[in-house]
């Protein structure tokens, strides 16, 4: 009867409004209702679609407390020209008030060459810090506690390398590695879907992360040992439902592929994490957040079977969508990156970076990072954004979103389950071709008019040449070859071999466990290039090719 009488009354409101957009119409395009009641929420179950906080199926968080208790790891994501350079902005940011660091490799590096490579000529230094050997990485956490810290690494095909080279930092700091903390993103299949930084063929990709999910299952039981990045797939085009129902197809892949190895579920899914965009549009991206942890439940307690709840949970670091940053009026930017902010602590994000406003025309400076790491602490300590769990639950209109973009997910899931899962859903093409079409509607509606940007099709200013970017000088291309040279002639180049050798067998041997051997080239300051070269040697490299 209350329905009834609701329906009646929403009746009544539509007609009146009706004759009002007659008279002042509304904005076109929009992409939902006017407006949201219980009617858009019909077979709505609390306990089964909410719950309650740090509880399955973890819509509201997947802590009882979220940020009341500690505040979300406030995560800066840099790093640029050489270790000794990169070292310092690290340290600035943590004297700043920032609580972990995430650090950017250049091109080279996540490709897997070194800076003296042919191939790496004009962009070493360029989008990340330069990384060769161990001694790069020793000087990069110089003076950086890794027992305190907590360190994200944006890395992928060369990740297995990366890591090894952060555990013997440690080492030698006197760290061990059950103590360290952190993620390597180490998510290879958006590579082939969307980014572009891979080396080896999916094969022998998944057997490396699941040597590592293995590996640090024992060694380093409390590193993140992937973060499914949505982030890059966003970056790409995709739409909010596609971010997330993409990533967690990557998600059951690499789960599936573990439990081939030979694996158990709660063994190490409790260490996977993902890595979500927060875009413009404030309240799809919350409900976005609270679909991705439902749905990620649902697929690991009544897919996999795993049976310890931290294995159900979906935890997030979140970095503010730089495709969303403009050239024009970068001013701007500061207020776009303070939405996103709002949205993913809303959300309930567990670590989050914010882009600085000038990151649509260079390297950040160091005047605009501290604005971005403000507009983080700002939120946590001014807004009260932070003082409730979950703020939107119980909103009409966030709830039915939710409920929305789980349903888009799991339609997404299973057309890829039926194409035979991610990585034949990505060999088909498919994927790509869904990112493609939806980056191009939201070009053409940029270009139409139909989506304003501003400063960039409306509200345009003539503006001035920007001034004081940061560039990366070309000395550092010599600077770092010349670093290179000085580690090779002085090392035991008779060790390097021998353990490049030993590498290179087990390489053959896929029942083998690559990271004891890796770790072990490290030691002995073997270069990213020396032992990625040896994997690619029997791996062979991928090539991108797409049927649709």
């Amino acid at each position: 009867m209350a329905n009834e009488t609701l329906k009646a009354k929403m009746a009544e409101y539509t007609a009146k409004v009706e004759k009002v957009a007659a008279k002042n119409p509304e904005r076109q395009n929009l992409a939902h209702n006017r407006l949201y009641t219980p009617l858009d929420l019909e077979g709505f179950d609390y306990e089964r679609d909410l719950g309650f906080p740090g509880d399955y199926p973890f819509t509201r968080g997947v802590q009882p407390t979220m940020y009341r208790g500690r505040f979300w790891t406030m995560r800066m994501y840099a790093g640029f020209s050489t270790a000794e350079e990169s070292n310092k902005r690290y340290r600035y940011l943590l004297e700043s008030g920032g609580t972990g660091l995430s650090c950017a490799f250049d091109l080279p590096t996540q490709i897997g060459y070194d800076s003296d490579d042919p191939i790496a000529e004009g962009e070493i230094g360029k989008v990340g810090v330069a990384i060769d050997t161990l001694k790069d990485m020793e000087i990069l956490f110089d003076q950086i506690d890794l027992g305190k810290v907590s360190t994200s690494m944006t890395i992928n095909a060369p990740a297995a390398v990366l890591l090894a080279m952060y555990i013997a930092v440690a080492e030698k700091q006197g760290v061990p590695a059950d103590k360290l903390n952190g993620t390597i993103q180490n998510d290879i299949l958006k590579e082939y879907a969307a980014r572009g930084t891979y080396i080896f063929p999916p094969k022998p990709s998944m057997r490396l992360i699941t040597n590592i999910f293995e590996y640090c299952s024992k060694n380093v039981p409390s590193w993140n040992t992937i973060s499914i990045s949505g982030y890059h797939i966003r970056e790409a085009g995709s739409t909010a439902s596609q971010e997330i129902a993409f990533t967690i197809a990557d998600g059951i892949a690499y789960v599936d592929a573990a439990i081939k190895a030979g694996l158990n579920v709660d063994d190490f899914a409790g260490r996977l994490s993902f890595f979500w965009n927060a875009h413009n549009n404030v309240l799809e991206e919350v409900a976005k957040f609270r679909a991705s942890r439902r749905v990620w439940a649902k697929v690991m307690k009544e897919r996999f079977g795993a049976k310890n709840p931290k294995s159900w949970m979906l935890r997030v670091h979140t970095q503010t969508a730089g495709s969303m940053l403009t050239a024009q009026q970068p001013d701007n930017n500061i207020v776009r990156v303070a939405l996103q902010t709002a949205a993913a602590v809303m959300g309930g994000t567990q670590s989050l970076h914010t882009n600085s406003k000038d990151e649509a025309l260079a390297l950040p400076t160091e005047d605009s990072v501290r604005i971005a790491l403000r507009t983080q602490q700002i939120v946590a300590y001014e807004s009260g954004l932070a003082d409730v769990v979950d703020p939107l639950g119980g909103s009409y209109y966030v709830e039915a979103l939710t409920d929305k973009i789980e349903k888009e997910c799991w339609d997404y899931i299973k057309k890829i389950d039926d194409l035979g899962g991610a990585v034949a859903a990505i060999e088909k093409g498919y994927i790509q071709k869904e990112i493609q079409e939806s980056a191009y509607k939201w070009q053409m509606d940029v270009e139409s008019k139909q989506r304003i940007i501003v400063g960039v099709n409306q509200f345009q200013i003539k503006e001035k040449a920007p001034e004081g970017l940061l560039r990366v000088d070309a000395a550092v291309g010599e600077f770092q070859k010349n670093k290179l040279a000085k580690v090779k002639a002085e090392r035991d180049n008779a060790a390097v071999k021998a353990k490049l050798a030993a590498l290179e067998e087990a390489c053959k041997d896929e029942n083998k466990n690559l990271m004891p051997l890796i770790l072990d080239a490290v030691k002995v300051y073997a270069s990213l290039g020396e032992i990625c070269g040896v994997m690619r040697k029997v791996f062979g490299e991928y090539e991108a090719h797409v049927s649709l």
